[in-house]
């Protein structure tokens, strides 16, 4: 189901509207399921599958939030463009589903509660079972479902290419006084390096940790380095120095 309808669906018995009881397998990928009064959600935001899909929490798409003349002269012309303008959020989610045929292990989907606490990094990593992947390989998890009902949660990019991997990266600090500022990570693997992604900001104190989860635009596989930066917001005469004593990595997909 790629954004089901939720104006004059939702809350209709389950034989006018698509149900997990049409057929042996039902996934759905929510991308527009904010109220359609008054955020004119086109999706609908009760699970109603098998396994129910909540990218980016299911209601605002990154990259949908683009001023209206960036969005229509769009790479994808001006055509497409202007369409994206009007159901952005909605038509997401056969850009997700067309993209996730290309990136059979990308798009985990973590089992959590809700979106503030897959935010808040409370449901990594992916369970025992491991996590199903939305999209065109999402059967695949056909045979794990214990559950009535299964919500999952992900995070996307902006633009194609979409899909993003999910890392713990808890960062220990050396040095000998405290600095403000802030810790940036980069990780090198056997199949690609990610961007620079912020750790913490502020004040910074040797032999605290600091944690992030971030969504990187690469799977790196095995880790093989990490690049280490921090940087203080002006120029400190005393000419501190900071360090990691340790960085963990800890990958959402198998922990």
């Amino acid at each position: 189901g790629l954004d089901p309808a939720q104006p004059y669906f939702q809350g209709t018995p389950t034989e006018v509207r698509l149900d997990k009881s049409d057929a042996d397998f039902v996934d759905i990928i929510h991308t527009d399921s904010a109220p359609t009064i008054p955020n004119l959600g086109f999706g609908i935001t009760p699970a109603i599958g098998h396994i129910d899909f909540y990218p980016n929490g299911g209601e605002q798409m990154p990259g949908c939030g683009k001023n209206p003349v960036s969005q229509i002269v769009d790479l994808d012309g001006i055509w497409e463009g202007t369409r994206d303008f009007v159901a952005c959020n909605h038509l997401r989610s056969y850009k997700y589903y067309s993209d996730s045929i290309i990136y059979p292990n990308g798009f985990l989907g973590y089992p959590c509660a809700s979106y503030d606490l897959f935010q808040s990094g409370r449901c990594f990593p992916c369970p025992q079972e491991g996590c199903p992947n939305m999209g065109h390989y999402a059967d695949k998890f056909k045979g794990k479902i214990t559950k009535d009902f299964l919500k999952l949660y992900l995070n996307t990019g902006e633009a194609r290419d979409f899909p993003l991997w999910r890392y713990k990266v808890t960062v220990t600090l050396s040095g000998k006084s405290k600095v403000k500022g802030y810790v940036n990570v980069a990780l090198y693997g056997s199949d690609g390096n990610t961007k620079q992604y912020q750790i913490t900001k502020g004040t910074l104190k040797p032999d605290n940790t600091y944690t992030a989860y971030i969504d990187a635009e690469v799977n790196v596989g095995k880790v093989t380095k990490v690049k280490f930066l921090w940087n203080n917001n002006w120029i400190n005469p005393t000419f501190p120095k900071l360090g990691a004593s340790t960085i963990t990595v800890e990958s959402g997909q198998n922990g």
